[in-house]
C-alpha cells in the first residue's frame, strides 16, 4: 500500500471511530433511535427524551423519560428544592395527541449547598412520565420545554426544547431503563407496608409552630430520610431528631414564622419516606 493510500485509509478509521465514539457519548446531532429525541448538552449537563411500553396492572402502557446526566461534582433539584434552588418545570405544550402527561419524581437525597440544605439528585436521573393519548393506537409527539437548575459551586438555570415521536408501533422501547426509574419513585403508602408514617401531631399556633413525625422503616433499614413537598406552599427541610431505633426514627420541621405555619393550614402535603429498602408517599391534610 502506497502512502497516499495508506493516509487514506487511517482517515476513514480515524472517521468511523469518530461516529462510534458520537454515538456513545450522546453527541447533540447525532440520529436518536425511534422514540427518543437527541441528546441536548447544557451547562454541566445533557438531557434527551426516552420512551417505551411498560406493563401497569396487567395492560400495556406508554412511558416517557426525562433522562438527565451531570457533570462530577454538580446536582439538580427535587420538586421541593430545599432551602436553595429552584425545582423542574415541565412544560409539555405544543405535544401532539396526549390527553395527559404525568411527571413521577425519583426518591431524592439532601445535599448541602451555599444556601443550606437542598434537596435533589447528582450523577443521573430519569423522571419517568406517564402519557395518556388523546386516541388510543396512533403516534404521539412529545413536545417539551425542560427547566432545571444545576448546583456545585454556583447555581445556573438552565432550559432545553425536546421533541420526540413516539410510534404507533414503539415496541418495549426504553422499557428497562424506565423500570429502572420507576422502580425508584415512591409508591403509596400502606397500612401494611414499610416505609410509611406513623404519626403527625401539627402545632400550627404559638412562638415555636412545626410538625413532628414519626415514622416506621423496615428493620436495619439504612439512609432513612423524611422530604415534605406541597404544589402551593414551599415546607422547610425536617430535620432528622437521632438515628433509626427498633424501625423508628422522629423528625421535626420547624416553620420560621406563624404566617408561614397558617399558611400550611389546609393545604395538602406529600410526606415522602426513603430508604435503602424502598420509599413511599402519604398525602395528608394539616388543620
Amino acid at each position: 500500500m502506497n502512502d497516499f493510500m495508506h493516509r487514506a485509509a487511517l482517515l476513514i478509521a480515524m472517521s468511523a471511530f469518530g461516529a462510534f465514539l458520537a454515538a456513545a457519548l450522546g453527541t447533540p446531532g447525532f440520529a436518536a433511535s425511534k422514540g427518543q429525541s437527541p441528546w441536548s448538552s447544557q451547562a454541566n449537563s445533557k438531557v434527551r427524551l426516552v420512551s417505551g411500553t411498560l406493563d401497569s396492572d396487567g395492560a400495556p402502557a406508554l412511558y416517557a423519560g426525562v433522562q438527565l446526566r451531570m457533570g462530577p461534582g454538580w446536582k439538580t433539584y427535587w420538586r421541593n428544592p430545599g432551602d436553595s434552588g429552584v425545582p423542574p418545570i415541565f412544560d409539555w405544550a405544543g405535544s401532539k395527541n396526549v390527553k395527559r402527561a404525568e411527571v413521577f419524581y425519583p426518591m431524592p437525597h439532601r445535599f448541602a449547598d451555599a444556601g443550606g440544605t437542598a434537596i435533589g439528585y447528582d450523577d443521573e436521573v430519569v423522571f419517568p412520565v406517564k402519557i395518556t393519548p388523546e386516541r388510543a393506537g396512533e403516534p404521539v409527539t412529545l413536545s417539551l420545554t425542560f427547566e432545571y437548575g444545576l448546583c456545585k459551586d454556583l447555581c445556573i438555570p438552565n432550559a432545553v426544547e425536546l421533541r420526540a415521536v413516539l410510534p404507533a408501533d414503539l415496541g418495549k422501547g426504553d422499557a428497562r431503563l424506565l423500570e429502572q426509574a420507576n422502580a425508584r419513585v415512591p409508591k403509596p403508602s400502606g397500612s401494611q407496608t414499610l416505609p410509611r408514617l406513623e404519626t403527625v401531631a401539627a402545632t400550627l399556633d404559638g412562638p415555636a409552630p412545626g410538625l413532628q413525625v414519626d415514622a416506621l422503616f423496615a428493620d436495619g433499614a439504612t439512609g432513612t430520610d423524611l422530604f415534605v413537598a406541597s404544589s402551593e406552599v414551599l415546607i422547610p427541610v425536617p430535620k432528622a431528631l437521632g438515628p433509626l431505633q427498633d424501625g423508628r426514627q422522629r423528625f421535626v420541621i420547624a416553620f420560621a414564622t406563624p404566617e408561614e405555619a397558617a399558611a400550611v393550614r389546609g393545604k395538602p402535603l406529600t410526606f415522602t419516606l426513603v430508604s435503602n429498602e424502598g420509599a413511599s408517599d402519604t398525602v395528608r391534610t394539616e388543620k
